[in-house]
């Protein structure tokens, strides 16, 4: 609701306007009359005769004299309003004349008050002379043209009563609430530049002026007089007396009104039009008073609801703005199309008159002057009009002024208007008093103008004519002419003598650049301009551009551009952010094909080059090269280009192979042959595709690459090969490997319903959240994996004999190899292949992908011949899908959000009105925005619970289920909400609420599309990019995103066709039209990771040899397509030379990045693994993390450098820092321990500090996003820890390794170790019970333990025992026996020690640890340490985790002579303050 409150002078027909503002008449509306002025009001009307012009003008100032002589003789103040600046001055300097004359001058002096010399002193400051002059006499002027101080002060002084009379204009009236006691309006006629001549001063004026007169405070009579011409008297007094009701003028702007609703996306057809008019005040004047609007009485008897003449006026417009190509109007449904014409238009606020002009003058190439021209035809200027008096100086002008040549010369209208133009750029003075106020109405409309000419030259694609009138935008920004010098730009510290000497000098930027500052010096004639010349150049926004290109297909380039800056950043030239445009243009036909807007902030400034990448189209034949230009929005001449040439630019093969769709007879279920098999189908005939595919999955054992729609049942397709290994090959394993967690977890949830409980098999899940046992996973028949996991694992393939028994392999969603998970995929895939050549026993490939473009070379390096590859269009769908794009403008993302979500329920509405929908959306914050929207657009439908098809008690019954408050809300309408935000058990909610049809839509994330299989019938993809928080800009889905998201419309068992709408950023329309229908290649991605891939080889030794890193790289991928598209991987061409030296030098780079980062030695040509090398491989780390962790772990690292380690892993270089999260982040950094860095607040590592650091001091986390992130961020800390530890030992640096250890511990339990007891790992802890066991020396739930059960009722007191027992049941016990074996008599075998353990507490057998605080379930494990704690010396370090007992030995050091000083320590690795020392010397 918006509430409305309007203020008025007394209006005639209040009633109507009333009814127009939508008022209830009884509670709402007040209306007084005149006769309830606080001051009353007497009111002279005084009309002048005389014809002569000039008698006329005395007789005037003669009377005003007199009426303001006899207010000052009664001791009032009084204002005399005039109708011009000029006359203001001019009308006091005729009173003071006058009063000289008739001797009355001290009736005005004010030298009597006792602040007149103070004041006095400070009005002599002022610049404005005719202030000082008149203030000698008691007489102020004001107006708008005088500074604003001056204004002030003049105020102020009529206020004091320092000035006995003000002369000013009606401004004054309407801005300053300023009365007196007699007001005087002197003349009633006034200049108007819209209407370019006189005109009578209106009714409100009139009243607004009079309502100046009389002080509430201290007059008990106000008066009001009027001098006007004696044939207006009568006029005045009949305004006054009987008021005119005010009639609307919106038909006049009733086009440009229509054009700004249709493209704010509020009205979209005729219907909708008529109901916006009616909320008009046109149409309530229209019913009541119809021949004022042309609406005959027998038009009126016909229709008297006046509808068909609101469709009249509606249609009349809309083919008007049609005509004009500012919409589109299909007469035949009656809908509105916006246009980008129609956009521009709406939003410069630009006539629909002056378009049509612009549509008829604006050309492909245009000269400056013509442009000038033609936007002096503008209807915006229409009203000035030409003459006689100007004459003389608009000629000076175009002389002096005007660089361009003028059409039509000054006695055009068009002619002056060019002139006033070119004025205002090169900052011309005016004298005549007319034309100083028409050229500050051209100055006022000239800038959007320009800034919406440069728009349509932009949409339209043409580049020469866009650039220009950028330029020419920014010349009117600046007040400085593209041709003069760039450094105008910086005139206020600059002098214009020294840009006029550069200027005549011809010195441009370029040359000044390669200049000394002795040299410019000279240059100018003026040495110490020199250095002032130099150091502004160095703040003149320069930028350098590069950029890489890689061909996708034959008709599309790929383009990563690198923007960097080359200038000094200062907020008082360049502000907070400087817009740059990027366009991508074809010199040869004048056409762009790329624009973007880029935001180049104060930030980036400091930081590394930034980096765009965006595509454009290329066509046959090519044109010699493409230009790509980075044009600053604001500033003339920062500019920068880059050149593309085409010249040896290799571009891929263009073939794609589809596989047919043959028409067969669908296959029952019951050709498997196996009544078992049967049953776990619910369907009875196989589908088209699979009944296809059918023999060689299920009868033969090819490898087999399935690329078809999502939606069309590969899963089961998958599922056949499975069932023919348990046929031919029961005891090997199915590896089933998912790209992300969401799918692992539906595959899970699908399977184990039917082949764990039908079939009796064995399943195990391995992701991030979940890691089986080894027992576990040999006994498994089937294991689903993420890549990761599996990469991590099958990298020891060698001592894992469950990796050497799998027989089979599935790979989902294959595509994703382009991705940037994608090298992973393809690693893994390139060691089974090489696995299976070793141990010589078959693995069988099953790849599942959506359409490729290039399945055969996917085919190829999966090792699938012809029979096996099957590669379907994207059309064969089992359910057809239709397809709507539209694209929206708008250069910001969340106002462009915004317009989009009518359009959403317009195609609600439209394509699924009674159907499930599902609506992808970019954020979790756009999931509500939009819900919320849909609600709205529902209500004011008179449907508000449309979407919901439940009962009442049933739903309430829902409803208190939920936990997040915005769910629970949208849920009441009908609308889920689905994120990753969301709990488990309120997300389960609501795909279980939309999947039985409970509720109609729901909105979601884009990782709903890949994890969750939720068909709905309508799709709809609001808005295709999303934010990343690392870019820190919005950037595109990828398109299989997009298709996968489209895959979910259409459900197989209830309908025809599934729809799917797509809302698009406009340009991008055409790149989605292309490519939905068009399959996408898949490249690799291999060599932006290959270092971690390769270092991993050697570490598994299965590379030691460069030769055998190059045989390596050809079993990927990569290789694959370096033949096939070697420009994308920046090779000139495919001869296999060429190919041979570039894997040989791929190889040998990484070799040398691998060995300064010390994970690698190279000696020759062989290599070996490190330390470093083995750790990183081992947990699965990036070398860059391993070797930042080896260049900065010492001896005795402290707990706080440890954590600032910690965070820097890269493994977080993706966390994400979303929009204006570094104003949490710096919230945080005020609450915690220890200092981040403060001018990084937005990196993402100083974000995972403090995660940290919020985790241990458990601080309340700003928003639920944090705790989302916070749990990854612990998830990953796991390994990086233990990666820590394992430098520590291998370096024997113990105190080092212990502080490590105690850090997991903080992780595990979310306390500090040094400043929080170990006691508040007891939930039922609390302080007093706490500090109570500190009096008696008790300070770790170790010694808690320990204790005989009646020294523990004693010592805890009256706390509830069985709490605090049942607590302490959580914690292990430990009793550790030590045996000590000597070496043998001859010294062959170093001294080992025997450890046993046993938990001795035995209501407790399970080893999960106790971990409140940390997200996932944790195994307890202890380390035991062996060391030397006086010389901080480690000699042995052992992980071990047992349930209820465990034995086991370690070596001692051979070279150790005594064991004075040795310990063993144990080590806990979740719990804080379980650490037991046992002394060895004493073990003899």
């Amino acid at each position: 609701m918006i509430r409305i409150v309007g203020l008025s002078a007394t209006l005639p027909n209040y009633l109507e306007v009333a009814q127009f503002l939508r008022v209830n008449p009884e509670a709402g509306l007040f209306f007084f009359d005149s006769s309830y002025r606080p001051v009353p009001l007497a009111q002279q009307y005084v009309g002048i005769s005389e014809q002569n012009y000039l008698a006329r003008n005395e007789l005037l100032n003669e009377i005003c004299y007199k009426k303001i002589v006899d207010s000052l003789r009664q001791g009032h103040q009084a204002m005399v309003f005039v109708h011009s600046r000029k006359d203001t001055a001019k009308t006091a300097q005729k009173l003071v004349e006058l009063g000289r004359k008739f001797d009355d001058l001290d009736l005005f002096s004010n030298d009597k008050h006792p602040q007149f010399d103070l004041i006095k002193r400070e009005v002599v400051k002022s610049r404005n002379k005719d202030l000082v002059e008149l203030f000698e006499y008691g007489i102020g002027v004001h107006h708008a043209g005088m500074l604003r101080a001056d204004r002030g002060l003049t105020e102020r002084l009529f206020s004091d009563g320092l000035l006995k009379v003000l002369v000013c204009t009606a401004t004054l009236a309407w801005g300053v609430n300023l009365p007196a006691h007699t007001v005087v309006i002197k003349g009633t006629q006034l200049y108007d530049p819209k209407a370019g001549g006189w005109r009578d001063l209106g009714m409100l004026d009139v009243m607004q002026i009079f309502g100046r007169a009389g002080r509430p405070q201290f007059d008990k009579s106000g008066e009001g007089i009027i001098i006007t011409s004696h044939d207006k008297l009568a006029y005045y007094l009949r305004l006054l007396t009987s008021q005119l009701p005010i009639e609307s003028q919106f038909i006049s702007s009733l086009k440009d009104n229509l054009n700004a609703e249709v493209a704010l996306g509020t009205v979209t057809n005729v219907k909708e039009a008529c109901a916006w008019l009616g909320y008009t005040y046109l149409f309530i004047r229209m019913r009541l008073n119809p021949l004022a609007y042309g609406i005959g009485w027998d038009e009126v008897i016909a229709d008297p609801g006046l509808s068909s003449k609101q469709r009249a006026l509606v249609t009349d417009a809309a083919r008007s703005l049609d005509k004009a190509k500012m919409m589109r109007f299909d007469e035949k449904s009656g809908n509105f199309y916006c246009t980008e014409l129609g956009r521009i238009a709406s939003h410069f606020y630009i006539q629909y008159s002056s378009v049509e002009t612009y549509n008829e003058m604006l050309r492909r190439h245009m000269n400056d002057s013509e442009v000038i021209e033609m936007v002096a035809h503008s209807s915006e200027f229409e009203n000035i009009v030409v003459r006689e008096e100007e004459q003389n100086e608009l000629e000076m002008m175009a002389r002096n002024s005007c660089p361009l040549e003028v059409k039509g010369g000054p006695s055009n209208k068009h002619g002056k208007i060019s002139i006033l133009i070119q004025l205002y750029i090169s900052r011309g003075s005016i004298d005549t008093f007319s034309l100083v106020s028409d050229a500050a109405y051209i100055s006022a409309s000239l800038a959007r103008i320009m800034r919406a000419l440069f728009e349509i030259c932009l949409r339209r694609g043409w580049s020469e004519m866009s650039l220009l009138m950028l330029e020419y935008c920014k010349a009117v920004d600046r007040q400085i002419w593209p041709h003069q010098h760039p450094l105008r730009q910086f005139d206020r510290d600059i002098s214009a003598e020294i840009t006029r000497k550069l200027e005549e000098r011809g010195a441009d930027l370029d040359r000044l650049h390669e200049m000394q500052e002795k040299d410019i010096g000279a240059l100018i004639r003026y040495a110490h301009g020199g250095k002032l010349v130099k150091q502004y150049l160095g703040y003149f926004p320069w930028i350098q551009l590069s950029a890489t290109v890689s061909p996708i297909t034959r008709t599309v380039l790929k383009v990563d551009l690198f923007i960097t800056l080359d200038f000094t950043w200062k907020d008082r030239f360049h502000g907070a952010a400087l817009r740059w445009w990027i366009l991508v243009e074809d010199s040869e036909n004048d056409h762009i094909y790329h624009s973007e807007l880029f935001n180049l902030t104060k930030r980036m400034a400091r930081g590394e080059p930034q980096k765009l990448s965006f595509t454009v189209p290329i066509f046959e034949p090519h044109p010699p090269q493409y230009y790509i230009r980075a044009v600053c929005d604001s500033w003339l001449h920062a500019e920068a280009f880059y050149t593309i040439s085409f010249h040896n630019l290799a571009l891929p093969e263009g073939r794609t192979s589809h596989t047919e769709l043959l028409d067969l007879k669908p296959l029952p279920v019951t050709s498997l042959g196996n009544s078992s098999y049967e049953a776990l189908y619910k369907f009875s005939h196989f589908n088209p595709i699979q009944t296809q595919t059918f023999h060689v999955l299920y009868h033969t054992d090819n490898n087999v690459l399935l690329g078809a729609p999502t939606g069309s049942g590969k899963t089961i397709s998958a599922e056949l090969a499975m069932l023919r290994l348990f046929n031919t090959q029961p005891d090997m394993k199915v590896i089933y490997i998912a790209p992300l967690k969401a799918i692992v977890r539906e595959r899970m949830n699908d399977w184990k319903k039917r082949l764990v409980s039908q079939l009796g098999k064995e399943m195990v899940e391995m992701t991030g959240d979940y890691t089986p046992d080894m027992m576990a996973l040999l006994s498994a028949d089937i294991i689903i994996s993420t890549p990761e996991k599996w990469d991590g694992i099958s990298r020891n393939w060698h001592s894992r004999s469950y990796v050497t028994k799998v027989g089979l392999m599935i790979l989902d969603e294959i595509h994703l190899l382009g991705a940037d998970r994608g090298p992973i995929l393809e690693v893994i895939v390139s060691r089974m292949r090489y696995i299976s050549s070793q141990t010589e026993r078959a693995v069988r490939f099953v790849g599942l992908s959506t359409a490729l473009a290039n399945a055969g070379d996917l085919a190829d390096w999966l090792g699938v011949g012809e029979i096996g590859l099957f590669n379907f269009k994207p059309s064969v769908r089992p359910v057809p899908l239709e397809v709507h794009i539209q694209g929206y403008p708008g250069k910001f993302y969340c106002p462009r959000m915004n317009s989009m979500n009518k359009p959403t329920y317009a195609a609600i509405c439209t394509h699924s009105p009674t159907k499930p929908v599902l609506i992808f959306v970019s954020s979790r914050r756009q999931t509500r925005l939009t819900a919320l929207d849909l609600i709205q657009f529902a209500a004011s439908d008179e449907h508000p619970r449309q979407f919901l098809n439940m009962p009442e008690e049933a739903f309430q019954m829902v409803l208190s289920q939920v936990t997040d408050q915005n769910l629970r809300h949208t849920l009441q309408f009908g609308i889920g909400l689905h994120h990753a935000g969301l709990n488990d058990k309120d997300r389960s909610l609501a795909e279980e609420l939309f999947a039985n049809n409970k509720i109609q839509v729901l909105v979601c994330t884009s990782t709903l599309a890949w994890g969750v299989n939720l068909p709905a019938h309508l799709v709809i993809i609001k808005g295709t990019e999303y934010y990343d928080g690392k870019a820190k800009r919005y950037v595109d889905f990828p398109i299989t995103d997009i298709l996968q998201m489209m895959g979910r419309a259409g459900r197989p068992q209830f309908d025809r066709h599934g729809k799917a709408v797509i809302l698009v950023h406009e340009p991008k329309k055409s790149f989605y039209k292309k490519f939905l229908y068009e399959p996408f290649p898949v490249e690799s991605s291999l060599r932006e990771r290959l270092h971690d891939h390769i270092n991993a080889e050697i570490v598994s030794s299965t590379i030691c040899h460069k030769e055998d890193a190059v045989h390596y790289l050809t079993w990927t991928y990569l290789f694959r397509r370096l033949t096939v598209n070697p420009a994308y991987y920046g090779l000139e061409s495919t001869d296999s030379e060429i190919i041979s030296s570039y894997l040989s030098r791929l190889v040998q780079n990484t070799f040398e990045d691998l060995e300064d980062s010390g994970c690698i030695k190279m000696s020759d040509d062989i290599v070996e693994p490190m330390m470093l090398g083995s750790i990183a491989s081992q947990y699965y780390l990036s070398y860059m993390t391993v070797s930042m962790f080896g260049s900065n772990i010492g001896p005795d690292t402290s707990l706080e450098v440890f954590l600032h380690i910690l965070s820097a892993a890269s493994e977080y270089n993706e966390l994400p820092v979303r929009h204006n999260e570094e104003n949490y982040n710096e919230a945080l950094s005020e609450r915690v321990r220890y200092m981040v860095d403060k001018n990084r607040l937005d990196d993402p590592h100083v974000k995972a500090n403090l995660l940290f650091q919020a985790h241990f001091s458990q601080l309340e986390l700003p928003i639920s996003d944090y705790v989302t992130d916070l749990k990854s961020v612990l998830d990953q800390s796991i390994r990086i820890i233990q990666a820590m530890i394992d430098i520590c030992a291998n370096s024997g640096w113990l105190s080092s390794s212990i502080t490590c250890m105690r850090l997991l511990q903080m992780i595990m339990q979310g306390l500090w170790f040094d400043e929080d007891s170990s006691f508040w790992m007891l939930p039922s802890m609390n302080v007093d019970l706490a500090s109570s066991l500190n009096k008696r020396g008790i300070s770790t739930v170790q010694q808690l333990l320990d204790l005989p059960k009646a020294t523990f009722q004693n010592v805890i007191g009256n706390s509830p025992a069985s709490r605090l027992n049942q607590d302490l049941q959580h914690f292990p016990i430990v009793q550790v026996r030590l045996k000590l074996q000597r070496r043998d008599a001859d010294g062959a075998k170093s001294p080992t020690l025997t450890i046993r353990l046993e938990k001795i507490n035995f209501k407790r057998n399970k080893s999960r640890a106790f971990t409140p605080r940390f997200p996932k379930v944790k195994v307890e494990a202890w380390w035991l340490v062996l060391g030397n704690p006086s010389t901080s010396d480690l000699y042995a370090l052992k992980r071990i985790s047992f349930s209820d007992r465990l034995v086991t030995h370690m070596e001692l050091p051979s070279t150790l002579g005594s064991l004075q000083g040795m310990k063993l320590i144990l080590v806990s690795d979740c719990y804080l303050g379980f650490e037991r020392e046992y002394s060895l010397e004493d073990l003899h």
